[in-house]
């Protein structure tokens, strides 16, 4: 009988068995790969990501410092435009000074007028010493004159009229001592316990140069802090009011990140927690950090212009957001600088959960100051202090007790000239 010859099906069998055995091992294969993969990706969730917070919900905020006048006048010139950079103290606008030079003036010539009225007062009280001792001593001969011819009337030695005479004019001696003491009062109740410089007239027409002197000072507008200008409103010729914004500077070192988180993201947070940012503007390649430095007091719709009313009865819920300031380190934000409004996206590692989630530490340290204004002060003291002593402001002090004498006013050169100059120099070294 002839043999029989194998068939195409019995010899696939051994290679489709070969076949499912790889595609089975390789199904394990992957199996294993995607339960490992899982297995990492939950461990480093459990280690890392677990503790971060992140949201794209986050934009660039920052200071918006107004520039407005505190006096009315009008605009002769514009320091600066917008775009540009100005430093701090630069003068940003100047309204016209004609009035303001004139009124100092005025107020110049008033305390010189009233710091020699008020040597003239001290010199009055020396001149009245003396004459309150003149009368003593006329009232002190006087009497002895009415002594001795009282004894000599007694023998007869004078007449009953001559002794009248002499009693006659002991009362007139003694008159003019009283009247020469009541005019010392008067004129001590006006200075005493002074001195030129804190009498109160002269106090009172040192206000009034101080007044004239700042609002002169206020016709120069300078930049309170270092920055860029936007938002100029201001025009030359215009006349301005007191608190109309002339324009704006945004200090873009001083800017912060306000990054809106979701409700359930906040129970982790607290401050001084590290964050990581990225900017839109640089991409991912350039990685700013900083540090949670506060909380908002409540949600964005709370404080919404047109808040949602819940309670109307069309209520459906919805996530709210809470607005986390983020402080940026200087020299990241040095080296890339950031403008107001730009788009970040921040992370926050929750990992560190110690202390409170909203801390009530009050802050005793201003949070921004400027001094430029503080000089014009400083100014305005030294122009007046320069005018009492170009007018005789070291005259003496009265003493306290009433039989003291005040003591010589000092030698003071006071010509208009002399006057005029001391004034200049202390307004050019303010202005």
């Amino acid at each position: 009988m002839p043999e029989p010859t194998s068939t195409p099906n019995s010899a696939a069998a051994p290679a489709a068995s070969t076949m499912r055995a790889k595609r089975k091992r390789w199904l394990i294969i992957a199996l294993l790969a995607f339960v490992a993969i899982g297995l990492g990706y939950g461990a480093y969730w459990a280690i890392a990501l677990r503790d971060l917070q992140s949201t794209d919900d986050a934009y660039v905020n920052g200071n918006v410092v107004q520039i407005t006048p505190q006096i009315s006048g009008i605009v002769v010139a514009i320091g600066a435009d917008d775009t540009q950079f100005v430093k701090v103290g630069q003068t940003l606008v100047q309204l016209d000074q004609a009035d303001a030079k004139v009124a100092l003036e005025q107020a110049e010539a008033q305390l010189a007028r009233t710091v020699r009225e008020v040597r003239s007062l001290f010199a009055t009280s020396a001149q009245l010493q003396a004459t309150v001792e003149m009368r003593q001593s006329e009232l002190d001969r006087a009497n002895g004159d009415v002594a001795r011819r009282e004894r000599l009337a007694a023998s007869g030695g004078v007449s009953g009229e001559e002794l009248s005479h002499a009693r006659g004019a002991q009362n007139t001696a003694q008159a003019a001592l009283l009247v020469a003491q009541q005019d010392l009062q008067v004129n001590r109740a006006r200075i005493d316990r002074t001195t030129v410089e804190n009498h109160p007239d002269v106090q009172n027409a040192a206000a009034k140069v101080r007044e004239a002197y700042l609002i002169l000072a206020r016709t120069t507008l300078p930049a309170p802090v270092s920055g860029f200008v936007a938002k100029r409103a201001v025009q030359l010729g215009q006349r301005v009011s007191p608190g109309a914004p002339l324009m704006a500077i945004v200090p873009l070192d001083q800017v912060w990140v306000d990054a809106n988180f979701k409700e359930p993201q906040l129970a982790a947070m607290r401050a001084g927690q590290p964050v990581k940012l990225v900017a839109d503007l640089y991409g991912s390649k350039i990685v700013y950090h900083g540090h949670v430095v506060g909380f908002g007091a409540g949600t964005g719709s709370a404080f919404a212009l047109l808040p949602a009313q819940n309670a109307t009865g069309n209520w459906i819920k919805v996530v709210q957001r809470v607005p986390v300031r983020v402080a940026l380190d200087a020299q990241e934000l040095s080296a890339h600088p950031l403008q107001i409004g730009l788009s970040m996206e921040a992370e926050v590692d929750t990992h560190d959960r110690g202390g409170e989630r909203l801390p009530q530490v009050a802050q005793t340290a201003p949070a921004y100051a400027t001094d430029v204004f503080h000089s014009v002060d400083a100014a305005a003291d030294d122009h007046v202090r320069a005018i009492i002593a170009n007018n005789g402001g070291a005259a003496a002090r009265v003493a306290q007790s009433p039989g003291a004498k005040p003591a010589p006013t000092a030698n003071v050169q006071t010509t208009p000239e002399a006057n005029r100059k001391a004034v200049a120099s202390t307004r050019e070294r303010a202005l």
